[in-house]
């Protein structure tokens, strides 16, 4: 599957890369042919169902959009067969290992860029209504069919008090209904409207694109932690002011000083970012194994079979750096290109030899509930 030929239609990678990503949609007729998803809307509807899954209830009543969040009850999707609505599910990647099968033939968009698998499920007329994303996603259709419609305008202006973020004048500039194993590519802010045309679910792929006040926010968060600043304030030279409420220049400058303390280099950012991307969301969280194997018995499995990473892991890595799940480790060069092979492929194959250091590692790993023994 990885070397699906179909999923770019007649593009090479190199092709679609230059082209398309970031830059303008492209509709590719049978992307995975015989595709019709992963689960039925019963699963879909179980899944939303489940405590740490999240995931979004849109109904649509007159024009008027209500939306409600997870967690949600059976009972909270029955008696709507007289309305559309939508049920959202994110994260599927994190709970079926067949999607994250699914994501390796993305592999050629960093891993570092990714977000979740999503899938959306609608009766007929269903949908969010048009709206537009600050990411890049892959719409892929599995059961069912979705009208598709989309515009590159430049009025972003939204529905006043609408609990979505809905475009007031969506002006359609292109339409496609897509079958089973369709797939249509959207850059960020390409405005897009999709309407089931019968029972159908459409599975997408979305890219985070981060905007750059939240990246800076967060690594001042992340320098709190990481910096020293010598000193305290001092003024055993102190003068009388004639206006006791003003700063003085003095005071200003004194502190100025103490603050161009604090530096960071490249070093800095790539940790930063190794973690924060890895970070997982506030709602995921691993669980220790059970029964929990003693080391030894741990090694000789991975030994024997090798190991994989759950489902919800985040893993990436920057020269010698290992980023899992928002922390970091540092690795000789041989256990460095392992563990790459780990991060990149979420398994490695038996381990025949390894080093004490990284057994010790995945060990760790295993008990934080970061990755399993095959």
């Amino acid at each position: 599957m990885k070397t699906l030929s179909t999923l770019l239609g007649n593009l090479s990678i190199n092709e679609f890369l230059r082209d398309y990503w970031q830059k303008k949609p492209l509709l590719i007729r049978g992307a995975i042919p015989d595709f019709t998803g992963l689960l039925d809307p019963k699963q879909a509807i179980e899944l939303a169902c489940t405590e740490d899954v999240q995931a979004r209830l849109i109904m649509q009543q007159q024009g008027q959009f209500e939306l409600q969040q997870s967690p949600f009850k059976a009972r909270d999707f029955k008696g709507l067969s007289k309305i559309h609505w939508t049920v959202l599910v994110q994260g599927l990647n994190h709970h079926l290992p067949e999607a994250t099968k699914l994501l390796k033939l993305f592999d050629f968009i960093p891993h570092a860029r990714l977000d979740d698998l999503m899938v959306s499920y609608a009766p007929k007329g269903g949908g969010v209504g048009p709206h537009f994303d600050p990411y890049d996603v892959f719409l892929l259709q599995g059961m069912g069919h979705r009208r598709w419609q989309i515009s590159t305008q430049a009025d972003r202006t939204l529905i006043e008090g609408a609990p979505l973020r809905i475009l007031k004048d969506f002006k359609i500039e292109q339409e496609w209904v897509l079958a089973p194993g369709d797939m249509l590519y959207l850059p960020p802010q390409c405005a897009h409207n999709g309407i089931a045309e019968d029972d159908c679910m459409t599975y997408s792929i979305g890219f985070r694109t981060p905007a750059y006040q939240e990246l800076a926010e967060q690594f001042l968060v992340y320098l709190q932690d990481r910096i020293a600043v010598e000193g305290t304030y001092a003024d055993p030279d102190l003068k009388t002011q004639k206006h006791p409420s003003e700063i003085s220049s003095d005071m200003l400058s004194q502190v100025e000083q103490a603050i161009k303390q604090v530096r960071w280099d490249a070093g800095d950012i790539a940790n930063f970012l190794g973690c924060y991307l890895s970070e997982p969301k506030p709602h995921i969280f691993f669980d220790a194994p059970e029964p929990e194997l003693s080391q030894k018995k741990f090694v000789k499995s991975i030994q024997n079979n090798g190991v994989a990473l759950d489902l919800k892991t985040q893993m990436l890595c920057h020269e010698h750096s290992i980023f899992m799940n928002g922390e970091t480790t540092q690795a000789t060069k041989g256990d460095y290109n392992l563990l790459r092979e780990l991060a990149d492929n979420r398994l490695l194959p038996a381990l025949a030899t390894c080093s004490v250091e990284l057994t010790d590692l995945l060990y760790q790993w295993y008990l934080d509930g970061y990755l399993s023994p095959l």
